[in-house]
């Protein structure tokens, strides 16, 4: 998609009725390119409904260059992962990749590479370079593998020299990331010997980890998450390759148009999500009824009544990609909204408290910014053009904003592309 370097939110009247059709979801993709790829044989698994973005292309793009073969036909959403050399869990030998700003792919592909032989390269962005990743490289070293930040700051780029990994014990921090941990486990099942997987110390974004594990049991692999914090992982394991697995739509992207019906007190419904997701997101529905919306749950979809909206109290630890949607709701609600124990979302694209607090101020809303959250209290909403940092979240976000208020300009909407490449025209279509 193309768009201007500024584009103006033309607010709207109302939204009587709208069923909105939202792409898949870019944290199940991405979890899935990986999964199918270790489990891949010549055949290969067929995977549907996958987002096109730039954090799944850049996927695609890596595992290339790591040996596997991807055919891509993003037109229908369709993605065949497959292998020439199934008996070597990384066909590629080496691999030097580069990430963007997709935190999943180097996450996920730091652990995954462990299980190669031989030397990989990965980086990103400058602002890659800013996001830690030492809680993962300190795992991977308990479990045999020589993972550096080639800096030594603990932040990408990162050097992994490999013969795979060992069997045994490992515990690994999940307070800044869960992906550190999700990346671990998905690799766990093609380890030399049994491993044993215990968090140190709390975990940030539990559904995630949950999806993991729910996603790696469909895949066939085996996996015994009974105990809170621990996970035993039987090694190595062999299995039949999936042949075909679909991928739901993304309840992240979901938020902006449940959160739209909130601001415009429409109504609005996403076809083909459920309240039994593995995504986590899907919960912020209730925070929204929490609000004052009234929200309909179907097998097949979830639609959003909006009404008149009061402030509340809320933790946001598990669903934090949200947050920034909840923070555009916020500007409307009768009172304020405390949003607590988000500290983590301070190590995304952006520092995600500090923008959204500077740019709700700069619309006119008055805003406490605190080490774990914010709390939000409306004022007299202007016009102003607001600031993205290049987060695709905080242009998806501050958009809602001029659906109501005249002359809210988002500047750099082509950031959009990292998730959700055609969110303004889906945006647009609500009219």
């Amino acid at each position: 998609m193309q768009y201007p370097p500024q584009l103006e939110i033309v607010p709207l009247t109302a939204v009587r009725h709208k069923t909105v059709r939202v792409p898949g979801s870019k944290s199940i993709t991405n979890r899935a390119l990986v999964l199918a790829a270790l489990t891949a044989d010549k055949q290969g698994t067929l995977l549907e409904g996958a987002l096109q973005c730039e954090d799944t292309e850049v996927m695609v793009a890596c595992l290339r260059q790591l040996g596997f073969y991807v055919a891509a036909e993003w037109h229908v959403g369709c993605l065949r992962v497959a292998s020439d050399h199934p008996d070597r869990r990384i066909p590629a030998a080496s691999a030097d990749l580069f990430v963007a700003n997709s935190g999943t792919t180097m996450r996920f592909l730091t652990a995954m590479v462990g299980l190669g032989n031989g030397r990989y390269r990965l980086d990103g962005v400058p602002r890659m370079r800013e996001r830690p990743i030492e809680d993962l490289l300190d795992a991977l070293n308990q479990l045999g593998v020589n993972a550096v930040s080639e800096n030594r700051s603990g932040w990408p780029p990162v050097a992994i020299e490999t013969r795979g990994l060992d069997g045994g014990a490992v515990r690994i921090r999940g307070g800044t990331s869960s992906q550190f941990l999700s990346g671990v486990l998905m690799a766990a099942p093609f380890a030399r010997g049994d491993l044993l997987i215990e968090l140190d110390g709390p975990l940030v974004s539990i559904p995630y980890v949950t999806m993991t594990v729910a996603m790696m049991r469909q895949f066939g692999l085996t996996i015994d998450a009974d105990i809170p914090g621990r996970f035993r992982v039987p090694a190595p394991q062999k299995l039949m390759t999936l042949l075909t697995y679909p991928i739901e739509p993304d309840a992240s992207a979901a938020s902006y148009f449940f959160g739209a019906a909130a601001i415009t007190g429409g109504s609005i419904q996403v076809a083909g999500l459920s309240s039994r997701s593995l995504q986590g997101d899907v919960r912020f529905v209730d925070v929204l009824e929490r609000m004052g919306c009234r929200i309909e749950r179907a097998l097949d979809a979830i639609t959003v009544h909006g009404g008149p909206l009061h402030g509340i109290d809320v933790d946001m630890n598990d669903i934090s990609d949200t947050v920034m949607t909840l923070a555009a709701v916020a500007c409307f609600a009768q009172g304020p909204t405390m949003i607590r124990n988000v500290a983590h979302i301070r190590h995304k694209e952006t520092d995600r408290l500090t923008a959204l607090a500077t740019e709700l101020r700069r619309i006119g809303a008055t805003v406490d910014e605190r080490a774990d959250g914010l709390t939000i209290t409306p004022g007299p909403l202007h016009d102003a053009v607001v600031q993205t940092y290049n987060d695709h979240r905080m242009a998806m976000s501050l958009a809602l904003v001029g659906l109501k208020v005249p002359g809210i300009v988002i500047d750099n909407p082509a950031c959009v592309a990292k998730t959700y490449p055609r969110f303004f025209d889906d945006l647009e279509a609500l009219r």
